[in-house]
This record gives structure tokens, sequence and C-alpha cells, in this order.
């Protein structure tokens, strides 16, 4: 090797080792938090939708309702149960699809990682939100002094990583 290949091995693997410092650091691990797959099923292609109208609907009825979920390729769906310690934190993540969160015992604190007031949303048992998946980075605490626990119903595409650690967001002090 010449001595100019050399020096361009040593700035790769100087590079390659700052990329993995830098995400080491960005990492954001969970605590006091376990997630346990109950099921998990493959999709193929998914093209459905569901209106429903009162009979006396009028553009302003509140007994609207409508549903669409079209994929293009297969899809996998999970359902998984969540489980927090008190204090307990999933950690800053996202998800490449989106998220149907029940609340089934305790509260769950939510942070959302591009909100500058770092706003706390909280769920009870009995309550349901949605994670959008996608960009959308969130952390999930236990704030209280009792477990909390959620069911969760996930699609994202086949063969993805579920989970995606992100950054904290500066916003908030935790």
């Amino acid at each position: 090797m010449t001595s100019r290949s050399i020096r361009v091995v040593l700035v790769g693997l100087a590079i390659l080792g700052a990329a993995v410092m830098v995400g080491n650091v960005q990492a954001t691990p969970a605590s006091g938090f376990s997630s346990t797959t109950l099921a998990l099923g493959r999709f193929d292609q998914i093209d459905t939708n569901n209106l429903v109208f009162s009979p006396e609907s009028t553009k302003f009825h509140r007994d609207l309702w409508l549903s669409f979920q079209k994929t293009k390729g297969p899809s996998d769906l999970y359902v998984q149960s969540n489980v927090w310690a008190p204090g307990g934190t999933s950690g800053w993540h996202t998800h490449p699809g989106h998220s149907l969160i029940t609340v089934t015992a305790g509260t769950v604190t939510a942070y959302e990682g591009d909100d500058p007031s770092c706003t706390p949303h909280v769920y009870t048992a009995g309550m349901g939100f949605v994670d959008a998946g996608g960009d959308h980075v969130h952390v999930l605490r236990n704030e209280g002094s009792v477990e909390a626990r959620t069911i969760t119903v996930q699609l994202i595409p086949a063969a993805a990583t579920r989970r995606i650690d992100a950054n904290a967001n500066p916003a908030c002090s935790f």
C-alpha cells in the first residue's frame, strides 16, 4: 500500500469511528420499560376503507366516520404489550409506521420530539392515542407511582426495524 492509500484508509476509519460514537451519544435507551410481542402477522397489500354515515347525517353531523388503510407491498402487524415501572421511560424513538396505543393500567405521559415547549400529553387507563410513526419522534414515560401498561397495535413495512432510537428533544430537561 502506498502512504496515500494508508492515509485514505485511516481517514475512513476515523470517520467511521466518529459516526459510531455519535450514534452512541444520540441513542436514548429505555429504562424501567419492557415490550413483549404478543402477535406478529404478515399482510399482503392492504386496500380497504370504511364509510359509515348516520341516516340523518349532513355534512356537519357528528356520526360521520371514515377509515382508510392502503399499503403497497407487504406489511407486518405487531401487537405489543408494554410495561413501565414508576419512573420508567421508553427512550426517545420513532417507528416506520403508525401505532394505535391503548393504556390498560396506570398513566403514560407522551412528549413529542419537535415540541419546543416539551408539553406533556397524559393518558390514563381506558384512553387511546395514535403515534403517527415515520419522522414522529416521541418518548413515553411513567411519571406516576404505580406500574403503567399499554397494548399497542402497530403496522409497519414488512421486515422493517420496528423501533428506531432517536435524539432527545433539547427542550425537555429529563
